[in-house]
């Protein structure tokens, strides 16, 4: 019997930052290490440990897809996560951020347009179907025949076939480098096609995967109750009962659950939280570095009229001091980024960008010249991260005559503003997933790509051009030149400003819960290894 992927491993509020008080002498001790237990790894699940029990997670927010539960149409990546216990993909990525084989137990490449999977003899569907060829093509064609965020990912796919029996080949019209990659994500999902055909499943409404779980219950912004999946090769072997998503979306609640054993394992967001749990001595706080980042869009569409002009633009980029973001709200644990997330390879390094200089004089004199600026800066409540950030840049533009109000609204608010048409912002700040090729989030800095971008910024033919160079270029120095071209252009037209990565902070319960967690994740799954947790 297939097993899935296995690591054979066994082992026993940042202050309020004050209008005039901030330095980096006041940033906080790290409190969630980044220790490795084994390469790759910030904790490997001990298979000696009791198991059986009714796994707890909590964390800070829900999916909230216009497409409900089909997880072609998941563009967050809460979504991903939560969906992909259910959902599973062709390719997966590894503990290295390499692409390995999921639904796929191999490939072949005959050309660099050209990709045969090999599939996996015993996955099946939660209702006790196998999966056939005909869903990988049925799911592949869908994702390309209903245009979805995702599907710009994928690349110029020209066909996919049925090419035996558990066969199917992937033809490109051109070289696309982060194909595979592409496929590790849940909106790549395969689906149960026939059952789709024929209405038997409204997959927006009802989950029906190959993956580990089962969702038996789910109150939208309360709770998801997963239970195992009988068919999974995985079943026998799993370490707990039932998985209980609680959505907490108050951080002190969630750290508070830690301390007094009532979740298992909780997503943090704040350092803060970490160093209030250094106390507790059955809690275990990690820190997991992504290649997700956070960025400030700059609206030249809808905004002030100033920030249509480029100087202005990028006179507010290049005063904004990511070194001081990332020790006052990270605590030393990020670091700068371009678009390309700078821990992959290739990617541009964000000292050679053109606003590394911090020249202020210039920046301030662009602003005299538009007679100084009043700009809003919208954050959402959500991730509290973003209004630390928030108080930074608006500190670091006070330095160049910009007076920032910063506005912090729950999401839906948040995202009617910023993605509707037309937009209603100066300023906003957000994170992207970083993903595991670095070619992959460089499409957002497309307009044409992307959609969502093109309410609050335009982009360029130029940009445009550089990142499909990206996209088709193979791993190298070609690749690495292509991308440090894009950083700097995207840099200089600073419609969408990269700040710092994004790590993941994650707390667990040492006293129930031996959980399996990798050091570096580029598509927000921190439950990607939830087969082998064992729950006590």
């Amino acid at each position: 019997m297939r097993k899935r992927t296995r690591i054979g491993v066994a082992i026993g509020t940042v202050a309020l930052l004050t209008a005039t008080g901030c330095s980096a002498a006041s940033a906080p001790a790290p409190a969630a290490t980044s220790e490795e237990v084994a390469p790759g790894f910030l904790a490997v699940a001990d298979s000696a440990a009791p198991a059986g029990g009714e796994l707890v997670v909590q964390v800070d927010y829900d999916t909230a897809e216009a497409s409900g539960l089909d997880p072609q149409g998941a563009a967050t990546a809460r979504s991903w996560m939560l969906e992909g216990l259910v959902y599973e993909t062709l390719t997966t990525i590894d503990e290295n951020l390499e692409v390995a084989p999921g639904l796929a137990t191999s490939w072949e490449t005959a050309s660099d347009t050209e990709y045969v999977f090999t599939l996996a003899d015993d996955a099946v569907f939660s209702n006790g179907r196998a999966m056939t060829a005909d869903d990988v093509v049925g799911s592949i064609q869908r994702l390309i025949d209903n245009p979805v965020t995702w599907t710009g990912q994928l690349g110029p796919v020209a066909s996919v076939a049925a090419t035996g029996a558990g066969e199917v080949t992937v033809t490109l019209s051109e070289p696309y480098t982060p194909f595979l990659a592409a496929l590790a994500n849940t909106p790549a999902a395969i689906l149960p096609m026939s059952e789709i055909a024929s209405g038997e499943v409204d997959i927006t409404q009802e989950m029906l995967g190959t993956g580990p779980l089962v969702a038996s219950a789910h109150r939208q912004d309360e709770q998801w109750t997963f239970v195992p999946n009988e068919h999974h090769p995985d079943a026998a072997d799993l370490g707990f009962s039932s998985l209980t998503i609680d959505i907490v979306g108050d951080e002190a609640t969630r750290a508070a659950a830690l301390r007094d054993g009532s979740a298992d394992l909780a997503i943090l967001n704040s350092t803060d939280s970490a160093a209030l749990l250094t106390s507790a001595s059955d809690v275990r706080v990690a820190t997991q570095r992504n290649t997700d980042f956070h960025y400030l869009m700059i609206n030249s569409i809808g905004g002030d009229p100033a920030l249509t002009d480029e100087g202005v633009r990028f006179a507010i980029n290049s005063a904004i001091d990511r070194a001081t973001i990332n020790d006052l709200v990270f605590g030393g644990s990020a670091s700068a980024s371009g678009v390309t997330p700078v821990s992959l390879p290739d990617s541009c390094d964000p000292a050679d960008l053109p606003s590394a200089d911090r020249d202020l004089a210039a920046a301030t004199s662009a602003i005299d010249a538009v007679g100084g600026l009043e700009l809003d800066l919208l954050v959402y409540t959500d991730e509290p991260v973003l209004a630390q950030i928030a108080q930074v840049i608006q500190q670091n533009l006070a330095e160049i005559g910009v007076d920032v109000s910063i506005e912090q609204l729950d999401y839906a608010t948040y995202s009617g503003r910023v993605y509707s048409d037309p937009s209603d912002f100066d300023l906003a700040l957000s994170w992207f997933a970083g993903y595991a090729d670095p070619a992959m989030v460089t499409t957002w800095w497309s307009p044409a790509l992307a959609g969502f971008s093109s309410v609050y910024m335009s982009g360029s033919p130029e940009l445009d051009e550089l990142i499909a160079t990206g996209a088709s270029a193979q791993p190298g120095d070609d690749r690495a030149d292509a991308f440090a071209q894009l950083c700097s252009l995207a840099d200089e037209q600073s419609e969408m400003v990269p700040l710092v990565l994004r790590p993941s902070i994650i707390g667990w319960n040492t006293g129930s819960l031996s959980p399996s967690i990798s050091s570096d994740e580029g598509y927000g799954d921190v439950l990607r290894r939830i087969t082998e947790f064992r729950a006590g």
